[in-house]
């Protein structure tokens, strides 16, 4: 299943699912309505349900079979699956040909920094800056996994159990910031930094998570062009890994790292400007696209 949040007119943000073969959004609340089946507004305590994917197949299957609670994709805005989660986490150097561009060692363990929620934009949302502030702003496409089940010291033969799904990132750098700082906070987590989108979509769609292509855009231009085989540390490492140090809550993201391309180690530079648009996307999920402005 794809799980979205969507607004339709001047009705607050409610959770759908997404039938990608027909582009229609099942308003899984309105639906819910119907059965008398409570469904919140948000997807981290959507995710925090005991069987929610059970409850969400019923709505979706019965809206379908009755046709009611549907909407048409172009109907509605998609928005950010998540607005509220407790951690994004990010995985720093996590593609070979991305630690060669940028001269750095292979890392014996992953490597971690964070975002903030306030980084999160959806698709078509603007990613904004302050040129005064940041003048070397960078794009980079990762596969995100969002946590289904709270997670502490599990084995990696268990990760996969607490994993809800997989969407699309966009971990938009400052450069200038991150490397004067020496270290990577402040220039990974300006507002609207973290565009994520456009669903969260369940393993059962995927043929498999660590072999899927993804790619980056700038204006058209394909910049970044690889595939999720190639991550260093898997997604079971990554998730095993992450909960040895912290516990991890439905609705956490855990961004699994870029791939070779991106701007600011090409020759010469592509750095984003006002203006700009910057789509990042992956196989079997989805694209998510941005417009760049300033502030």
């Amino acid at each position: 299943m794809r799980l979205v949040r969507f607004s339709h007119g001047e009705e607050q943000p409610r959770l759908g699912a997404l039938e990608p073969s027909t582009e229609v959004v099942v308003d899984l609340q309105a639906v819910g309505t119907d059965l008398d089946v409570g469904i919140p507004s948000s997807m981290r305590t959507l995710l925090a349900r005991p069987r929610w994917q059970e409850t969400v197949k019923l709505l979706r299957d019965y809206a379908i079979d009755v046709e009611t609670g549907l909407h048409e994709r172009q109907e509605v805005e998609i928005l950010s699956p998540l607005v509220e989660p407790q951690k994004i986490i990010c995985v720093g150097l996590n593609y070979i040909e991305h630690i060669e561009e940028s001269e750095e060692e292979r890392p014996e363990n992953p490597v971690l920094f964070s975002k903030y929620a306030s980084a999160l934009v959806g698709p078509g949302q603007a990613i904004k800056w302050d040129p005064e502030l940041t003048s070397e702003v960078d794009y980079e496409v990762e596969l995100a996994a969002v946590v289904g089940k709270r997670a502490r010291r599990i084995d990696r033969s268990r990760a996969r159990d607490h994993i809800a799904g997989y969407t699309v990132a966009n971990d938009v750098s400052a450069r200038d910031l991150q490397f004067a700082d020496e270290q990577w906070v402040r220039g990974k987590t300006l507002d609207t930094f973290c565009p994520l989108g456009p669903a969260i979509v369940t393993e059962d769609e995927l043929e498999d998570p660590e072999d899927l292509r993804l790619w980056a855009e700038v204006n058209g231009e394909r910049l970044q062009d690889s595939t999720t085989e190639n991550l260093i540390f898997g997604i079971d490492e990554l998730v095993s890994f992450c909960s040895r140090a912290f516990t991890l809550e439905p609705g956490d993201v855990i961004l699994t790292g870029t791939p070779t391309g991106v701007g600011v180690f090409r020759d010469p530079p592509v750095l984003l400007d006002d203006g700009d648009q910057v789509t990042v996307g992956i196989e079997e999920i989805g694209e998510l696209t941005n417009m760049c402005c300033h502030q």
